[in-house]
């Protein structure tokens, strides 16, 4: 299954990011807590390598808290900022501030020497589609500011919004990078609901993630659906078609439809914490992901 997307748009975004660097502080990068290092645009580190950063691990509740705390120490490690958030419920904002100010500490002190009082920090929130950047801002203001959907590309323009005397916001679009050397970095993305599901073969996708769930998480499949994980991903496939009813005339079954039902319950956190990429202490790779893509999200 190959896959890939990058509109049109997206080029137009990346150039308005290149010039908005300018005006900024910090870039504030927001990954999805799941997939780390496949929610990571390498064109990030490129683009901001003489600013602060920050990283939040967002949708962390939907993520293995094992596997939180181990990639927060992993990206500290690489010099970042980190903080564990969920933008949805608000959990882990109150920290955010701490962070801030502390990647930018360098910038605080230096305002302090010139006798530059109160000047806000000012952020750029950047992150592939539909990683949680709206939703992150109208939590952290406390008010409706960026729009927000469940769905890759609903922000299309640059937003400024001001939260307090100390800190303003940059909203940004979504951007991907136009290839993806490794293609299990596409598959990651398609899971997490980064890819707009329309360009993609669903039922593939669905085959593929059964595999994994299996392979990290044994014993949730047959915890949630009543299914053998014994067999094939396509056998794992017809039986929770079965379970869950999605069997037209003639016993014929809905792939389509169980497809839906698993890329839904996964994406909504139903089948538990799950974290489908992992930090390894030796070579600091994921299981699913290549050297070549690793260093290139570095």
């Amino acid at each position: 299954m190959n896959v890939q997307w990058y509109p049109g748009h997206m080029t137009k975004a990346k150039r308005q990011m290149q010039e908005d660097l300018k005006l900024i502080d910090l870039i504030i990068e927001l990954v999805d807590a799941r997939v780390p290092l496949s929610s990571r645009n390498p064109d990030i580190d490129e683009l901001g390598k003489n600013k602060a950063r920050l990283i939040l691990l967002n949708k962390s509740d939907l993520a293995d808290e094992k596997y939180n705390r181990q990639w927060a120490a992993y990206f500290r490690q690489k010099g970042f900022q980190v903080a564990e958030v969920n933008a949805r419920s608000g959990a882990g904002l109150k920290a955010i501030q701490g962070a801030v100010n502390e990647a930018c500490r360098e910038k605080i002190e230096r305002d302090r020497r010139r006798g530059i009082k109160n000047r806000p920090i000012r952020a750029m929130v950047v992150g592939i589609p539909n990683v949680g950047k709206s939703t992150f801002i109208n939590s952290y203001a406390g008010r409706a500011c960026a729009k927000t959907g469940n769905r890759p590309g609903v922000t299309k323009g640059k937003q400024w919004i001001r939260l307090n005397r100390t800190l303003e916001l940059l909203d940004t679009p979504g951007i991907l990078w136009p290839k993806f050397e490794d293609q299990q970095v596409g598959k990651n993305l398609a899971f997490i609901g980064s890819i707009k599901d329309e360009i993609l073969n669903l039922e593939e996708l669905a085959l593929e993630l059964l595999d994994m769930l299996r392979r990290f998480y044994p014993g949730v499949l047959a915890e949630r659906y009543g299914i053998s994980e014994e067999g094939t991903p396509l056998s794992m496939l017809e039986e929770l078609a079965g379970n869950r009813g999605c069997v037209g005339k003639g016993q014929e079954i809905d792939y389509g439809r169980a497809s839906g039902i698993l890329m839904d319950e996964f994406r909504n956190g139903k089948l538990g914490r799950i974290t489908l990429e992992r930090p390894q202490e030796d070579s600091q790779e994921t299981p699913e992901r290549s050297e070549a893509a690793d260093e290139d999200s570095q």
